[in-house]
């Protein structure tokens, strides 16, 4: 059904589309109460334009558009009426602090449940111990109900609204998210929506020619449609399938960007979005406060183009966003977008995804550890670290997935160095094959013709420490340094903290042999936790070390920001950067040479005195002969009142 916009302005045509739709939501027996609520009209008020517009946009050509928006907003209405009273509270206090997540006292881990704790039970036991670290954010993997064995890690879901049984029940994750709320920690899942799994129920439909199930996922008769779009579209797990299509038994075509048995979700499809906002917001309810929106750059396609990063994917997550500043306001968007770094911060916007992993920072800092050169990095920080406000990076060392060379070749080249090369340069060092590499990392999707692959390992064995290699833990400490003081929320694959080394029994798990990203996902390593506490032992140096990080960044409100300034240190093995706030700045220098590093005193020309250096408690004197930092040392430096030139 349409409604008459002849002649009416934007605005006019969406305060003309919403009374439409709160008519009709009025007369609904389900959820006309809910324009009563002062708190849904005017959040509702706040977002239909929005909501609309997108909505027209994507879908305006369909002769059912407006009947699509209004099961839409009755959707959103009813999860509204359905929300818990505590997390209805929690939604007004975020409201009043919309940048909560920004602050220098947060910080996230993230973990298998089975893995790391071997159920949700087992996860709520260490609630306690996460309360020890200092953790405000937890991010639990894939949890939801998937097939064994193949299902990428917990990414080819069957059932947004069932826990894999040997987890757990819903109930008892809504418990822990509500228990976890209590202890001042925030619950992270993902939101797998790019796919499911070919196991779901609405592909079972699919597959057995159901016609509407099928229009929920691309698939297509013959190789005509397919083979044109395979004309432009990459191919991301070649050693899996070729191309981006896998052929049904009946002969039909189903698009699938990564595994088989993953299926793409046909967004074009408007009771597609409206199927997977229905998961959202029922998991929203549940009590989870940021959503790991995976694969975001993937989620539309449009034939004769590469199908990644197209304006509609923004679209889309825009729409996603606006549903959930309606009917549940305090969650998060954190996009996942391993693509180029022009093409990531795209996604971030409070509009869209609040926060986004930094693989540009994560890689570069490993790529700064190999050459003994922070020129990349410093350049990264300096181009590609500010963001809007009000949006921040997660910035990790090493996550579950793999480690890939994600800078820019233009970059590159501006600092007189080949990007192809340069990769292969750092696949051969970080997987023991150029002399001298400390790292202990596994390749992953090896291609021994091309030379390319990417890199799996833990922090500990990718950093010397497996190896024995002089400075390991110096190195350790160094990286992780770099994710606490830049800046959004620094992220700790739990057991790093205590120096868990890689993993090589995956290879004796049928499931799990073909993929070598198992090799950094470890069980909970109980011998490195039970010597975290004594500082004799490797685990206990670590452990002291990352934690006096954490209380350190706790304490320090300069490093709350997400905004930095790369300070010149005229010295390549030295990065440095300034953290500024109403509170003074802190001046962050860390040296990735394996030998001492001069900052010249010229460099701190409009500096008198002596300054604190907050890692040590020491005070130096910048105005001397500068700051002579040992191999691998970094400093956090603190001046009041004072300006750097």
């Amino acid at each position: 059904m349409h409604i008459v916009t002849m002649n009416l302005t934007s605005d006019q045509q969406a305060r003309a589309a919403q009374t439409y739709v709160e008519d009709k939501i009025d007369a609904s027996k389900d959820c006309a109460q809910v324009l009563q609520d002062r708190d849904f009209r005017t959040r509702l008020d706040v977002n239909f334009a929005t909501l609309y517009t997108i909505f027209i946009e994507l879908y305006g050509h369909r002769g059912d558009s407006m009947d699509e928006i209004v099961n839409l907003i009755s959707l959103v209405a009813r999860s509204w009426l359905d929300r818990p009273v505590d997390l209805k509270n929690l939604d007004r206090e975020r409201e009043r602090d919309p940048e909560w997540y920004m602050s220098n006292k947060m910080l996230g881990g993230v973990c298998y449940v089975d893995r790391y704790a071997g159920d949700l039970a087992g996860v709520w036991a260490k609630i306690p111990y996460f309360k020890e670290l200092g953790l405000t954010y937890l991010h639990l993997m894939p949890l939801f109900d998937c097939p064994e064995p193949l299902n990428d890690g917990g990414y080819a879901v069957t059932n947004y609204r069932k826990v894999m049984p040997s987890l757990g029940t819903i109930d008892q994750l809504k418990d822990l998210a509500t228990e976890l709320r209590r202890n001042n920690i925030s619950l992270v899942l993902d939101m797998v929506f790019n796919h499911t799994s070919n196991e779901h129920e609405w592909a079972k439909q699919a597959a057995a020619g159901n016609r509407e199930y099928s229009d929920y996922y691309w698939i297509f008769p013959d190789r005509t449609i397919p083979d044109a779009f395979e004309s432009t579209t990459r191919e991301v797990f070649p050693d899996d399938h070729r191309g981006s299509f896998i052929r049904l038994p009946d002969g039909r075509w189903v698009w699938s960007t990564f595994y088989h048995f993953q299926w793409d979700l046909n967004y074009s499809n408007p009771a597609v979005f409206r199927a997977m906002a229905g998961e959202l917001l029922f998991l929203s309810n549940l009590g989870i406060e940021v959503f790991r929106m995976d694969a975001v750059a993937f989620i539309w396609k449009q034939i004769h183009t590469r199908c990644e990063s197209l304006p509609e994917a923004h679209k889309i997550l825009r729409a996603f966003n606006c549903l959930c500043r309606i009917a549940a306001p305090l969650v998060v968007f954190k996009s996942e977008a391993i693509v180029h770094p022009d093409e990531v911060v795209g996604y971030i916007d409070r509009k869209e995804c609040h926060l986004s992993y930094n693989p540009l920072q994560m890689a570069l800092t490993w790529e700064a550890l190999a050459t003994r050169d922070t020129s990349m990095l410093s350049q990264a920080l300096e181009r590609r670290h500010n963001l809007p406000s009000g949006c921040g990076w997660v910035n990790y060392v090493r996550s579950h997935d793999d480690i890939g060379w994600t800078f820019s070749d233009d970059d590159a080249a501006e600092l007189h160095m080949d990007g192809f090369s340069h990769r292969r340069f750092l696949n051969a060092f970080f997987v023991n094959r150029h002399p001298g590499s400390f790292a202990r990392g596994i390749p992953f999707q090896d291609n021994p013709r091309t030379s390319d692959c990417r890199i799996s390992g833990t922090t500990a064995s990718l950093a010397g420490l497996e190896s024995a290699q002089e400075g390991a833990l110096e190195r350790i400490l160094l990286v992780y340094s770099i994710a606490m003081s830049t800046g959004g929320i620094p992220l700790i694959y739990l057991g790093d903290e205590v120096g868990v080394l890689n993993d090589y029994s995956y290879i004796d798990e049928p499931s799990h042999a073909h993929d070598s990203r198992w090799v950094h996902r470890p069980v909970y390593p109980a011998d490195r936790y039970a010597l975290r506490t004594n500082p004799t032992t490797l685990p206990g140096r670590v452990f002291a070390g990352i934690t006096a990080l954490i209380q350190l960044r706790k304490s320090t409100p300069e490093l709350a920001s997400g905004r930095l300034d790369c300070f010149y240190t005229a010295n390549k093995h030295v990065l440095g950067y300034e953290k500024k706030s109403q509170h003074g700045i802190v001046l962050c220098l860390a040296n990735f040479s394996d030998h001492p590093a001069l900052v010249s005193r010229d460099r701190f020309a409009a500096l008198q005195g002596v300054v604190e250096d907050l890692i040590t408690g020491h005070m130096l004197d910048v105005s001397g002969d500068g700051i002579q930092l040992r191999a691998h040392q970094f400093v956090w430096l603190r001046f009041e009142n004072s300006t750097l030139n």
